[in-house]
């Protein structure tokens, strides 16, 4: 009726009377014919059959549709456990370190041996890190050059990782360990973070091997800078997947940066961390990468929910930097390998590769301990070639070639 008002003529009142009772049909039997302007008549049986109809065969539900799952559902989280297995693992050897040690029976300046008894640590002299002897440690496997080329002990270069020279070095590898390795467990899961810690480990005692020559070397640092470099291929790798990129990129820069400055301080083997962190950041390529979200969600999605073409499981990049850091991994591990069991020394090659572990100051001296000997059965008289302090000494067990490390470390010291 309102229609019939705001177009009705005020003029004629018969014209009002036609538009009421066409207004009135169409209100009876809304259904037309044709195009003509013809109205079916009024049917009042056809009309309750429609009723019928709609009442005993009601229209099919309207089926809803729910989203799929959302970029915080898509990818697994998992329980860490193999990280704090590693924790207590490395705790675990050192403590029997200590106990292998027995300072006080076998050396006369030792360190809390009133409190400590047969933990006391070694003198500091010896071992500023508050540990056991050089002696205890190659004993339980720490990597020294001259016995993996010579011998072909490689299982060295797996051994030395679980070992660790002192107190502090131990405290502050398993503090990296857990605010680093958890967060990546959590992520990916064990097999793949176990992965790239023990291949990151055997990176950094490769790289350690060839340029570090003269002295033992143990501890995880190169393990834990590969999972760092991990951490940070991963972010590249998954860029899309980040909503403060820049945030995490700078701050991830900034750990890195801060961790590999230290290195540059004496008795700091830097070069297992540099070959770590290369290792781990090639592997997060290859082990670490993440499906794009529309992948995931095709595969995720109900039936008939997603339509139009298959998506592609990785982007292009990330297929361009999966092969290239597999080639570069396999063949840095083959080339470095044979360097090594040829007897090659990095710094023939390097002249300046020594300041990547070592850079002097007024503070310190990089120069490593070396000292000429001569030797009459058990006895040793040796003389320090850095500060040129000479020494007699009646040895034990005169071929034993951490005992005369030890002494000479003490002399130049």
């Amino acid at each position: 009726m309102g229609r019939a008002k705001t177009k009705s003529s005020p003029s004629s009142s018969g014209s009002d009377k036609v538009e009421i009772k066409i207004q009135a049909r169409n209100d009876i039997n809304p259904v037309g014919v044709g195009g003509g302007g013809l109205q079916r008549p009024p049917n009042h049986h056809y009309h309750h059959q429609q009723q019928q109809r709609q009442q005993f065969h009601p229209p099919p539900p309207r089926r809803r549709h729910h989203p799929p799952p959302g970029p915080l559902r898509l990818f697994k989280k998992w329980i860490p456990w193999l990280v704090p297995t590693i924790f207590v693992v490395n705790v675990g050897l050192f403590v029997y370190a200590m106990y292998i040690n027995d300072c006080p029976r076998n050396s006369q300046n030792c360190v809390g041996t009133s409190q400590l008894g047969r933990y006391a640590f070694q003198s500091t002299k010896e071992n500023p890190l508050l540990g056991p002897s050089a002696a205890t440690l190659l004993k339980m496997g720490a990597l020294e050059v001259k016995r993996v080329v010579e011998r072909h002990q490689i299982w060295r270069m797996f051994t030395c990782m679980w070992l660790h020279a002192g107190l502090f070095h131990v405290f502050a590898n398993m503090l990296s360990l857990l605010f680093v390795g958890i967060r990546l467990e959590q992520e990916f899961g064990f097999v793949r973070v176990g992965l790239v810690y023990v291949s990151s480990g055997f990176g950094g005692s490769l790289l350690s091997s060839l340029f570090v020559r003269t002295t033992i070397s143990v501890g995880a640092s190169g393990a834990l800078f590969g999972l760092l470099g991990a951490m940070l291929s991963e972010l590249l790798t998954n860029w899309t997947i980040y909503e403060n990129k820049c945030a995490a990129l700078t701050s991830l820069v900034l750990i890195i940066i801060i961790n590999l400055a230290v290195g540059i301080l004496p008795h700091v083997d830097n070069f297992a961390h540099l070959g770590g962190f290369v290792t781990g950041f090639f592997l997060g390529f290859i082990v670490l990468i993440r499906p794009q979200f529309g992948w995931v969600n095709q595969k995720n999605a109900p039936p008939g929910y997603l339509s139009g073409t298959a998506k592609s499981k990785y982007k292009a990049y990330q297929y361009i930097c999966l092969i290239l850091a597999l080639i570069l991994v396999v063949a840095g591990f083959v080339i470095s390998m044979i360097m090594l069991l040829r007897g090659v020394d990095g710094n023939d090659h390097c002249s300046w590769c020594h300041y990547l572990s070592c850079i002097p100051t007024p503070l310190w001296s990089c120069e490593p301990a070396r000292c000429s000997s001569s030797q009459f059965q058990n006895n040793v008289n040796m003389t320090c070639l850095v500060n040129h302090k000479s020494g007699f000494y009646t040895l034990q067990n005169p071929n034993s070639t951490a005992e005369l490390q030890k002494l000479c470390t003490q002399l130049c010291h």
